[in-house]
């Protein structure tokens, strides 16, 4: 059922979609529910092929599947939701407020961008492929991917009785990634006609130039270049990425 996959996470008033990125999963923003959860009335999401090793999603893997559930979600809640989106979240957020707008009174674009055609997976195949299926430590997960990353992995990946396993299947990750290496979605961006915040990172993976063309062309856009940190903002800087999410919700509270 489509009202599983919000998880509430406290808080009052308008409501809060999380929607993680690639290799993530709703119970990796822990940190920032404590403030999120002053602001409005949170839920966290989990997208499919990322609800556990174990679990199949029965459609073919595309865009539109993650939108279209995603949509199922929020529908749910019997009102529109601001959508905090990370990487693949932030594009499904936006491609689902063009969509269905009346989803949708507000985007937190992080670290994504509408083209990406002509990057392949390759390089970064071989490192996924090589990830053992299960790590038997915290200090195993932290040495493979960093402080920050490896913080955000302890918290996606599912416990076992010996360690944390693969929450998903990395071919599945890696043909959800090679889509975007087909295909563009300017033409969903422009659509989507909600106030949006777009957060980019000094050290993004995202082709250069491209969150600013999008503060440009985009509907009631703010953009925030922060420097000196990597694709997990809010993680990485997070005193500025809730400065910025803060003051952003606030101007929506004034508009409506």
């Amino acid at each position: 059922m489509a009202a599983e996959l919000l998880t509430h996470r406290g808080g009052a008033g308008e409501p809060l979609v999380l929607v993680h990125g690639l290799m993530g999963r709703g119970s990796t923003w822990s940190r920032q529910l404590p403030w999120l959860t002053r602001l409005g009335e949170v839920y966290t999401y989990d997208a499919p092929w990322h609800r556990g090793r174990d679990v199949a999603d029965p459609f073919p893997i595309s865009t539109e599947r993650f939108v279209t559930d995603l949509g199922d979600a929020v529908e749910t809640l019997g009102r529109p939701a601001v959508l905090v989106g990370h990487s693949m979240g932030a594009l499904h957020g936006w491609c689902l407020a063009a969509s269905r707008p009346e989803l949708v009174t507000g985007l937190v674009v992080e670290d994504m961008a509408p083209d990406f055609r002509g990057r392949t997976t390759g390089p970064w195949e071989p490192w996924l492929h090589a990830l053992p299926l299960e790590f038997h430590s915290a200090q195993q997960i932290y040495d493979e991917f960093g402080p920050v990353a490896g913080q955000y992995f302890l918290e996606a990946f599912d416990r076992t009785a010996t360690g944390w396993r693969l929450h998903g299947h990395t071919r599945v990750w890696i043909d959800i990634a090679a889509e975007w290496g087909r295909r563009d979605y300017w033409q969903q961006w422009q659509a989507a006609r909600v106030p949006a915040l777009l957060i980019e990172a000094e050290n993004s993976v995202t082709p250069p130039g491209q969150m600013r063309r999008m503060n440009e062309i985009g509907y009631r856009t703010t953009y925030l270049y922060v420097r000196g940190v990597g694709h997990l903002i809010h993680d990485e800087a997070p005193q500025v990425y809730q400065a910025a999410v803060e003051s952003f919700l606030s101007t929506l509270a004034d508009r409506s």
